[in-house]
């Protein structure tokens, strides 16, 4: 039997990669790692790459063992889930992993100007009837630009068709620079080696779209630090398979 979320909360308390400050706390606790990441923690100078919305840590801890000279921090405010990837980083020895537990609305209390270099937004809750609290709105976008260096690479990693055309729209809207689009990952052709490795990497709820037979759909753009960002007035067809239609306690078992 695994553990139960108390003695995962125990264990995140004591845990060296682990940074713990929920918006109830961030306040009145002091963040003084905010602009010192490399030197405090990282011990190296090496870039950051962070993933927003990290879940059980799958695609930080992936990435941290495929680019040792690349510093991953995955960001999640459910620390029962995030356990799962802290335990395995402490165990393989992963010394460029950390995982910060904290609400991703205020993530910019947390990093200073150009201290990170790409966002991974991998399986996000689409938010379809609030549009403020996706991870790529103008809200959001706006916040990354606080600490991503200036043309940062921002990646979108989903099964949502909601959340990967408005985020195309908000693209194309802002005149974003697009790196790469596809609608269809796994059945794309022409993915480079090292491309096709990193997108591989596979969350617990990205099975669980796959053997619904779900299309997984990937994106990645550019975020210049400078230019008014809007938002596209376009209506986009809901997805009919979540938020609204789905159990919130479904498993690849009870999701079929």
């Amino acid at each position: 039997m695994g553990k139960g979320k108390l003695a995962k909360f125990a264990d995140m308390e004591r845990y060296e990669n682990v940074f713990q400050y929920p918006f109830s706390v961030a306040d009145n606790v002091p963040f003084d790692m905010k602009g010192h990441w490399r030197e405090t923690y990282f011990k190296n100078q090496n870039p950051i790459v962070l993933e927003l919305g990290c879940g059980k840590g799958e695609y930080t801890v992936g990435l941290a063992k495929m680019f040792p000279d690349i510093n991953f921090i995955g960001v999640d405010i459910k620390g029962a889930r995030m356990w799962t990837g802290a335990t395995q980083a402490l165990d393989e020895g992963l010394k460029n992993v950390a995982f910060l537990r904290t609400n991703i609305e205020i993530i910019d209390r947390f990093f200073s100007k150009d201290e990170v270099q790409e966002i991974w937004l991998t399986f996000s809750d689409p938010q379809m009837k609030n549009p403020r609290k996706r991870l790529t709105s103008t809200y959001f976008l706006e916040r990354y630009r606080h600490f991503l260096t200036d043309g940062g690479t921002v990646h979108l990693k989903t099964d949502s068709n909601f959340l990967f055309t408005y985020t195309t729209y908000m693209q194309q809207h802002n005149n974003l620079p697009l790196l790469f689009r596809t609608e269809d990952l796994y059945h794309t052709d022409g993915l480079d080696p090292q491309t096709k490795e990193i997108l591989n990497i596979q969350t617990y709820y990205e099975s669980m779209w796959i053997e619904r037979g779900l299309n997984i759909k990937y994106m990645k753009f550019s975020l210049p630090q400078k230019g008014e960002l809007t938002e596209p007035d376009v209506e986009i067809p809901l997805d009919e398979y979540r938020s609204y239609h789905r159990n919130k306690r479904s498993s690849k078992e009870t999701a079929k």
